[in-house]
Parts: C-alpha cells; structure tokens; sequence
C-alpha cells in the first residue's frame, strides 16, 4: 500500500493500461516486446556498422551513430518498465525511481531534439559550404556539438526534475499515463502550479522551437542551394543525403510538440498517451530503418558486413 501523509507520497502508480482486459493487455505486449526488441537491434546495428566500416566515418555517420546510442538509452528509460507493467498494471514506483526515471528520459529526449539539428547543421555546411566543409565539421567540432547537446539535455532535466519534484503530491499518486512525465505529475500536485507550468513551457519552447527553426532555416538555404545545381543528377544526389534526416526530423518534433506545445485545457490523456506511445517507441525504431532503407551508404556497409567483404575495401 502506499505510504503518504498530508504533504507527501512515496509511492506512485502508473494508469498505463489498466483500463484494457488481459487479453489486449497480452496483445500490447507481444506488440511493444518486438518493437523494442526491433528498436535495440537497429540501433545497435548501425552503430556497429559505422563503427567498423570506414566509409562511414564522416560527421554526419558520428551523429548518426550518437543519436542510435542516445535512443537506445531512451528507450531503455521507459519501455521495460512499460512491458513489465502490462503484465502486473498494479505495481508501484518508488519516488526516487520516478525522479530518476524522468531525469534520464528528459536528458535522452533533449539530447536528440539538439543532436537533429545539429545534424541538419552538418547537412547545410555539407551542401551550402562543401570546400570548408572538412575543416568546419572536423573531429573536436563534432565531439564538441555532441557533448553540447547532451550538456543542454543535462541542465534542462535538472530544471525540470527541480520544478516537478519540489512540489507537494499529497494523496494523489496515480500517474495518469505509463512513464513518469512532466504534464502528468503536474496534475497530481496538490498546490498552484502556474510557476512551474511556465517553467515547463519555457522549457519546451527552447528545446522544440529553437532546433526546428534551425533546421527549417538550414533546409531553406540547403534547398535553394540544391536547385542551383545545373545537372539533375547532382540535384538528386543533393536531396538523397538529406531525405533521411528530414523524414526522422518531421516524425521526431511533430509528435513532440503535439505533446508538449498544446495548451493545457487542449490536453487529452488517452490522445497523449498515444502519442507518447509513437515517441517513445516508433520514432527510436524509424531512426535505423530510415537510414537503412533509405541511405545508399549504409545499405552498401550492410551489404559488405553481410557478404563477408572486407570492410576497409
């Protein structure tokens, strides 16, 4: 049972999906089970791939290859949790593995929010810049823009676990959703919360709107650079290099803003946590198949590692 008193829980419990029977329970299950096991595979997959193959490493690859491993440990945040869930939708959270949980999860979403428009960055110098491209986007610069992107996605958890977590929770300690998240937790304090719902919309703005305007700005220049290009072939090539990242890109901050950038009185449980579903378990799985399917490069590593040719050839 849960332990509380007038200010303070130190239990709570994830709604998830209680609501469903066992049997569509079970069904999720084997759903997200395999996605997951799908998500973990593709990513390690291409992080192998470029690590091995050294035609692939260049900038855009390096990112590539963070953002897999950046994923990875977003997904492992929530979703075992989640499957365990399922199969006992009764079990409690201890607090501090809920502080836990939500500082990871908002460090990894962060992080990938800013590795993507640094990666549309490397895109726009790569295109717009090619002669300065290698001294631009040279080994410290990239370990640098990566390292930055995970220090914002650090110090904005840090604001947003301080904000959620100082506030008293009182007796109401079931989390109207399957992870730990800052909307939901926010409903259940038993004080004003008007500060921190502020806080919590600054924070969004700043990690939403401020990389999708960089990307938007960047594939302006990039498209009206690519359309200079005299031969459709160099067009072509041009857009294929960035049609992987645009895909992931629009997948990746549509779902996020839904969630994050509607109004409070617009905000839906059940519609949110589908959504929350696609973001923390589909767009992890579209990063790989994405790049697989669609990127040239990749698929001719894959081919090379598959049909034992040497790699460095």
């Amino acid at each position: 049972m849960l332990k509380s008193n007038a200010t303070f829980v130190t239990e709570f419990l994830f709604e998830g999906f209680s609501s469903f029977n066992w049997q569509h329970r079970l069904s999720l299950f084997a759903v997200f089970l395999t996605l997951y096991f799908l998500t973990l595979s593709g990513n390690v997959i291409i992080v192998t791939i470029i690590h091995l193959d050294h035609h692939l490493h260049t900038p855009m690859y390096f990112f590539l290859a963070i953002l897999s491993i950046s994923d990875t440990c977003y997904t492992v945040t929530i979703i075992p949790r989640m499957l365990s869930d399922l199969l006992n939708p009764y079990h409690t959270i201890a607090f501090q593995d809920c502080v836990v949980q939500i500082f990871f999860y908002l460090t990894f979403g962060i992080n990938n929010c800013f590795l993507l428009m640094v990666m549309g960055y490397d895109r726009y110098v790569a295109i717009c810049n090619p002669l300065r491209y290698s001294v631009i986007m040279g080994r410290a610069a990239c370990v640098r823009l990566a390292s930055g992107s995970l220090g914002i996605g650090l110090g904005m958890a840090i604001v947003q676990v301080t904000s959620v977590f100082s506030l008293p929770f009182c007796d109401g300690f079931v989390i109207p959703h399957f992870f730990c998240d800052v909307r939901p937790l926010l409903k259940l304090a038993c004080t004003d919360t008007t500060i921190n719902e502020i806080i919590n919309f600054v924070v969004s703005v700043c990690v939403l709107i401020l990389p999708m305007g960089v990307v938007f700005i960047s594939y302006v220049v990039i498209i009206s650079t690519i359309l200079k290009i005299a031969s459709a072939e160099g067009r072509k090539k041009a857009f294929a290099t960035c049609a992987s990242h645009l895909t992931v890109v629009i997948i990746h901050y549509g779902c996020t803003a839904i969630i994050y950038l509607k109004p409070k009185s617009q905000s839906l449980l059940g519609q949110d946590r589908l959504i929350s579903v696609t973001y923390t378990l589909i767009t992890p799985l579209l990063n790989p198949l994405v790049y697989t399917l669609r990127n040239k490069e990749v698929k001719d590593a894959l081919y090379r590692a598959i049909w034992k040719k040497p790699l460095s050839s």
